[in-house]
């Protein structure tokens, strides 16, 4: 049904392959496009965009300091305390997370 096309980057002008199986899985995600870059400018397209996304990638987190409002330890959250409610350490958060289950 499928057969190895050779299309044309729209980035940077070089030809790639959009091989048989790429062209099935496509269809099978319900994708009605074929690819407009190569797989080096999509990398470097998705790169791009996860560095635009505040600056940081998925794997590294700005994390702040703070104070445990349950036992006065120091604890570290992935995000900024306001003052305005309380900050768990990790020992603290977990069984408060299940309760309100």
């Amino acid at each position: 049904m499928f057969s190895d096309k050779v299309l044309s980057c729209k980035d940077c002008g070089c030809e790639f392959s959009f091989s048989a199986s790429e062209q099935e899985f496509y269809t099978e995600k319900g994708f009605a496009n074929e690819p407009g870059r190569c797989p080096e400018c999509r990398s470097a397209r998705k790169a791009q965009t996860r560095s635009n996304r505040g600056g940081y990638d998925r794997g590294e987190r700005q994390m702040y300091s703070a104070v445990c409002s349950a036992c006065g330890k120091e604890a570290t959250v992935p995000f900024q305390p306001t003052g305005d409610k309380p900050v768990y350490c990790r020992e603290c958060f977990q069984p408060r997370s299940r309760q309100s289950w």
